[in-house]
């Protein structure tokens, strides 16, 4: 009876503190996602583009942060190929009892003109409940959000069993400084760690706003240029002539447009699409029924290939995406040049497609050659790398599902095959296995990296780095007690 009397009086209070806790949980969290939105400020607000910008000011602004944070010198290190493009490599020590973990990111991000935009694509802008700027999805944002949970884990004396390694990068998108191959060729032991969580995608597929399932990759499509050059005498354009360069170019690429590289499923893409099998309607499951038969059904791979996203998860993909051709108005053209890009499904290599591309151009006055990643021109491909294909450790996979299912409730997570390309390809080349995981929402329909006004709706940026948060607590202390408790 007395423990019964004091438990009701007792429980007011206990409410009370309990309150109290939420309170401050909520206050810790509108805090740190504040602490992000501002970094994000900060980062798109630095150029860091090849052409005029500078991932070295990008680099020395984080760590200006992580030092203001705590963070000890010899453990923040700016470092790189050359004075623009400097990577920055912080560690959070934890206690040593396991390897670390390696979170990666890239600072810089593609060419914008102020004119193409309706906003400065160089200043952070919020309107209608979406945040606008060159890089806020590819991949500023994840950018923020590692260095504002590295700011905050050491803030809160988070001492886990592995060390937390953050790099930030250059030259993920172009240039000849490639951040992620030079710090492994230079110092290797910066990045040392037992697997890499990349930043750089956005892992939640939404169809208007609402969560369709969660995508990790498993691996990646392999990324090569190609430059394609038209020659001829040239002349007065008064005399026109219907072989010159630019007819002899676009005539190619009218037939390269035409081309289309075969239909295949991999180990990855096979299990992405047995795992859609439980989720999408009637209708598109018995086509996707009908395409993982061998072969599959012609009528229903034409239905399902009208998407853009499948046809690029099932083929090797090429587009132009410049073109450079005269020397004056008044003059026949004498050389005319189109850069091909191109996204090879795994297991093909860059030769290979050049020859495909060889074949599709179906020109002998065309010189095709393959552009190295440096901008390097070469009559051919070397052998590029491919991504594995595996499935995730548990240690990466366990705290995962976990923290989807907390985050968005019944939300499944599939096995997925990148269409682009990352920094990966440097990591697994050195035998650190790579996993993308972010907290990232973004409509199938609504993808504007590396185009015009590019966007993330605020609460996704907002969700993804709380969720980052909680995630890297996860796999940084594995049923230990230096974690915090979930921000949610």
């Amino acid at each position: 009876m007395v423990l019964a009397v004091f438990a009701l009086l007792a429980a007011p209070a206990l409410a009370q503190n309990n309150l109290a806790r939420l309170a401050l949980a909520e206050e810790r969290r509108a805090a740190y996602n504040a602490l992000a939105r501002s970094l994000l400020k900060e980062l798109i607000e630095i150029n860091t583009t090849e052409s005029s910008g500078s991932v070295t000011a990008a680099a020395e602004a984080m760590a200006a942060h992580l030092r203001a944070a705590g963070y000890r010198a010899d453990d923040i290190r700016i470092l790189g190929a050359n004075d623009r493009k400097k990577n920055l490599v912080a560690r959070l020590r934890g206690t040593g009892q396991m390897r670390p973990v390696l979170i990666l990111g890239h600072l810089d991000v593609v060419e914008a003109r102020r004119s193409d935009w309706s906003t400065d694509p160089f200043k952070l802008v919020e309107k209608d409940g979406y945040l606008y700027g060159r890089g806020v999805v590819d991949m500023k944002s994840g950018d923020a959000i590692m260095t504002a949970a590295m700011i905050r884990l050491r803030r809160e004396n988070f001492r886990p069993p592995r060390d937390i390694i953050l790099a930030l990068t250059a030259d993920e998108e172009s240039g000849d400084a490639n951040g992620v191959s030079w710090l492994l060729k230079n110092h290797r032991e910066l990045l040392d760690a037992q697997f890499v969580i990349n930043h750089d995608g956005t892992s939640i597929l939404a169809d208007h706003g609402q969560p369709q399932y969660y995508e990790l990759d498993e691996t990646e499509k392999v990324y090569a240029d190609y430059q394609l050059i038209a020659t001829d005498p040239g002349g007065h354009s008064s005399l026109p002539r219907p072989d010159n360069a630019i007819y002899t170019l676009t005539a190619a690429l009218d037939r390269l447009a035409q081309y289309e590289f075969p239909f295949e499923l991999n180990a990855v893409t096979r299990r992405y699409y047995e795992a859609l099998l439980r989720l999408e309607s009637a209708d598109k499951q018995a086509d996707i029924r009908a395409i993982l038969h061998t072969p599959p059904e012609r009528e229903a791979l034409a239905r399902l290939m009208k998407d853009p996203l499948e046809y690029a998860i099932t083929h090797t993909t090429c587009t132009p995406t410049r073109l450079d051709a005269g020397h004056a108005n008044n003059a026949l053209p004498q050389r005319a040049v189109a850069i091909i890009n191109c996204r090879i499904l795994p297991g093909h290599g860059a030769e290979e497609v050049r020859q495909d591309i060889i074949r599709a151009a179906n020109d002998r006055r065309l010189t095709i050659n393959f552009v190295a990643d440096d901008g390097t021109v070469l009559p051919a491909a070397p052998q590029k790398y491919t991504r594995p294909a595996g499935k995730p450790d548990e240690s990466v996979l366990a705290p995962l599902r976990t923290l989807v299912h907390a985050y968005w409730p019944g939300l499944r997570i599939v096995p997925s095959m990148a269409v682009g390309a990352s920094d990966a390809i440097f990591t697994e080349a050195a035998g650190l296995p790579t996993y993308t995981v972010t907290g990232i929402m973004i409509d199938r329909d609504d993808d504007r990296s590396h185009g015009r006004d590019e966007r993330l709706p605020v609460r996704s940026f907002e969700r993804g780095s709380e969720f980052f948060y909680d995630y890297l607590q996860l796999i940084a202390a594995p049923d230990s007690a230096a974690r915090s408790k979930p921000s949610r």
